[in-house]
């Protein structure tokens, strides 16, 4: 039966009385050789320590907030493979591949001549070269955040950029005070050991000690033991590097918003797996550190702030949104910060949920209304009820709900679950009216079953109620369908969003009168500008083309809508 051993701290360099900030193993736990088993962090690193090899976790000797030193007990486990590196085999524990503490970077002159036994200085007028320190075995490591930019002045062991291996996040200091004269590296670059960062106009003369005899290697100014060979290059030879590649839009979120989350790189690994941006987590760790849970808990909270219909078996995979950067408008000239609304925040909130959540695209089309509109000047007025006029809503409202009625799939609804329809037996429609307050949308009930006159009176009353806030609730709910008309505006086309849980709405612009060739000649003709969002996930394009064809037939010749 194999025997309990102790998992060492290993030599982690010049650190001592490191603090613990996460744990990522527990009792019972199977783990493989290589495999995290907790995250220290000092003033400069974070450290992930790997386990030495396979076995089962019997105890757990530390606690998150502990702080050890090289030597100290992690955790006892049941080893079910041959030992890889026993830390208490061997009087002194081996070297991990644990990163080392990122040592201020190496100045030497701009021309960058080779290592020689007088120490290098630079004047204050001259431009000196910050080039990447010594940071053990580690090669091409990805830049993920540059803190500095051409111009800004730097203090000495101010960070000025942030690398990112599979086991630590190091933040590189500068070596001296100064203003940046030069930036030599992107967000997405990979560098070595002796890479150029950046070129800086120290302030004063900054010296950096060189070995007293010439060496073949760099000289190791952390007083470490010499890292495993790299793959630098030979003399004469120019080191490879990779094309720079744009920021993250996480990093340019983060950048604007002015932080950048404090996590290991198991947590990094583990938000970009769900698509989270660590920006936007608050962190419960040590120091606001995002730990995983953390990033659990966000997740959860964002599925359940979502509507069902959203986050249904046939909706794309939710991920977190990334909140628009704070700005201080008042910086560039007098500002008035006004507070929206009730009616448009919940209009808002309502429009954004639709918009992420469904799928749209619009179909545009036109329908000849020169007979409509000769029609409804004819008898626009109501010679029992001279406040009632009969404009061109009406008309649209009968002839949605007449095609409707041959097309139904366009007033369903997708149930909760993604996987059935709801199919309405009644033609509702809602008609977005634009009042001081905000867009509200009344509902006009049992459309198909209403004439022209009783309608354009509901609509009349409805509008007027609606810029009064005088609507009751039930009469902005239950709607199949909804009409948004800019005609009394302007505008040739728009792209309406859809009124969720409805899948699908009409846009109308102003009509225009344009020519025509009738095979003949050009006649002018009145033409009405259509704009048809649908859910794609309920209807297909040929659908709503040939809804829009539908409808542009009954408003080309109303005795349509009498058969």
């Amino acid at each position: 039966m194999a025997t309990v051993e102790d998992i060492l701290l290993p030599d982690i360099g010049d650190f001592t009385d490191v603090e613990i900030i996460e744990i990522l193993v527990a009792p019972g736990d199977r783990i493989e050789a290589e495999q995290s088993i907790l995250t220290l962090e000092s003033d400069k690193a974070t450290i992930e320590i790997p386990a030495p090899r396979a076995g089962v976790v019997e105890r757990v000797e530390v606690a998150v907030g502990d702080r050890v030193s090289m030597g100290a007990p992690l955790l006892s486990i049941r080893p079910t493979d041959t030992p890889a590196q026993t830390p208490s085999a061997a009087p002194q524990p081996a070297r991990e591949a644990a990163p080392p503490p990122a040592p201020a970077p190496e100045t030497v002159p701009a021309t960058r001549e080779p290592t020689t036994s007088t120490p290098l200085t630079a004047t204050a007028t001259e431009d000196t070269a910050v080039l990447l320190p010594d940071i053990g075995d580690f090669s091409e490591i990805p830049v993920i955040e540059v803190l500095v930019a051409p111009g800004d002045r730097v203090e000495a062991e101010q960070s000025i950029l942030t690398l990112e291996s599979d086991k630590a996040t190091m933040e590189i200091p500068a070596p001296a005070a100064g203003v940046v004269s030069e930036l030599a590296v992107v967000v997405g670059d990979t560098l070595n050991t002796g890479d150029l960062i950046l070129m800086l106009r120290a302030d004063a003369p900054a010296e950096t000690d060189a070995p007293a005899t010439p060496e073949p290697t760099r000289p190791n100014t952390d007083n470490t033991p010499p890292a495993a060979p790299t793959t630098a290059p030979q003399p004469g030879e120019t080191a490879p590097r990779k094309a720079p590649v744009l920021p993250r839009p996480e990093d340019v979120a983060a950048i604007a918003r002015g932080r950048k989350a404090h996590a290991s790189p198991a947590v990094r690994r583990f938000a970009r797996e769900l698509g989270v941006d660590l920006d936007v987590v608050k962190g419960s760790g040590p120091k606001g550190r995002v730990l995983k849970d953390d990033v659990r808990a966000f997740v959860k909270r964002s599925l359940t702030t979502v509507e069902p219909s959203s986050h249904s078996a046939a909706s794309p995979a939710t991920t977190a949104t990334t909140p628009a950067p704070t700005i201080d408008h008042g910086r560039f000239g007098p500002v008035e910060r006004v507070e929206l609304g009730r009616i448009r925040r919940i209009s808002a909130r309502h429009l954004h949920q639709s918009w992420t959540g469904i799928p749209h695209v619009t179909q545009f089309d036109e329908a000849d209304i020169t007979e409509l509109e000769a029609f409804r000047a004819a008898h626009k007025t109501d010679p029992d009820d001279a406040s009632v006029r009969l404009t061109l809503i009406p008309f649209l409202l009968k002839a949605v709900a007449t095609a409707l009625t041959r097309m139904p799939l366009l007033k369903a609804s997708l149930d909760a679950d993604g996987e059935h329809l709801i199919h309405k037996h009644y033609t509702h429609i809602g008609v977005a009216v634009d009042t001081p307050n905000g867009l509200m949308v009344p509902v006009v009930r049992d459309v198909d079953r209403k004439g022209l006159r009783t309608l354009a009176g509901e609509l009349a009353d409805l509008g007027a109620r609606a810029h009064t806030q005088r609507l009751r609730p039930d009469e902005m709910q239950g709607g199949c369908f909804t009409i948004s008309s800019l005609g009394g505006i302007g505008g040739t086309a728009f792209t309406p969003i859809v009124n969720a849980p409805e899948v699908a709405i009409l846009g109308v612009s102003r009509a225009a009168t344009r020519p025509v060739w009738d095979g003949e000649r050009f006649v002018p003709r009145l033409l009405l500008p259509l704009s048809l969002s649908y859910d794609h996930r309920v209807v297909d394009g040929a659908d709503a083309a040939r809804f829009t064809t539908l409808l542009g037939g009954l408003l080309g010749d109303i005795r349509e809508l009498l058969l």
